[in-house]
């Protein structure tokens, strides 16, 4: 009886901390990256860029192969077709097919405006890891909508080259949906939100498939991405994303 009972309570107290460890803040933030990111994907859809008394839509193919590449092709409007953003680890590159020129994009750009939005050259190719780059800690519980939420701060390491001084995020208790994300730069000022909602099943996984980035203090303006499809651990290799396939990417 004594080992019978020695045993359950061995049991329970690993179950216990297995518990404990698949809700550490992060923990929390690497399964609301693992399921949007998978290990790679491609996905279509578009991106609309809203602006007091005008707005403007591009459509987009994208391939990733996560942590490391990336490439982003623009499929329409005509004007700019053929428009591809490049990124190999580190370094990232943008194919301009009007003027048959590969340009490099210094890390001095990252948070220049990708194709006149409100989302950076690091939010579209994810040149930092919200996992790797940054501490985790739980700072409170919102709710977001229907969803019961963890809110977790996220602040840079020191020796990560990262361009937010801080990030929160609203990361959904059921599913680890990524709902809300605050940017804040390193004066502690916020810079723009992004939302994430209509929650759907694409490829598989229940994700949020419209996304809104906002920038503070101006109203009127903000940029919605949706997702058309998107297909998870698809087989690609790192050669894909080379300058060569850039300027052929259909």
């Amino acid at each position: 009886m004594r080992t019978l009972y020695s045993a359950v309570l061995c049991i329970c107290l690993l179950l216990s901390a297995s518990q404990s460890y698949a809700k550490t803040p992060k923990d929390i933030v690497k399964k609301a990256n693992d399921l949007w990111h998978g290990k790679s994907s491609i996905s279509e859809g578009s991106m609309t860029v809203i602006r007091p008394g005008w707005s403007r839509t591009i459509s987009t193919k994208s391939w990733m192969l996560e942590p490391d590449y990336a490439m982003i092709l623009i499929t329409g409007p005509a004007k700019d077709k053929g428009t591809v953003t490049l990124k190999r680890k580190n370094e990232i590159w943008n194919w301009i097919p009007a003027v048959q020129r590969v340009i490099k994009i210094p890390p001095s750009m990252m948070l220049q405006p990708w194709m006149g939005s409100d989302f950076t050259n690091d939010d579209l190719v994810r040149e930092s890891s919200i996992v790797d780059d940054y501490t985790h800690s739980l700072i409170g519980e919102e709710k977001i909508g229907n969803y019961d939420c963890y809110k977790i701060k996220l602040v840079p390491k020191p020796e990560a080259g990262v361009v937010w001084g801080k990030v929160l995020m609203w990361i959904s208790k059921k599913g680890y949906l990524e709902l809300k994300t605050e940017f804040y730069d390193e004066d502690g000022s916020l810079v723009k939100s992004m939302i994430g909602n209509k929650i759907k099943t694409m490829g598989g996984r229940t994700i949020p498939t419209h996304l809104e980035m906002i920038p503070a203090n101006k109203p009127g303006k903000k940029t919605v991405l949706d997702y058309k499809s998107i297909t998870f651990n698809v087989k690609i290799k790192p050669s894909f994303f080379s300058e060569r396939n850039m300027k052929r990417a259909r």
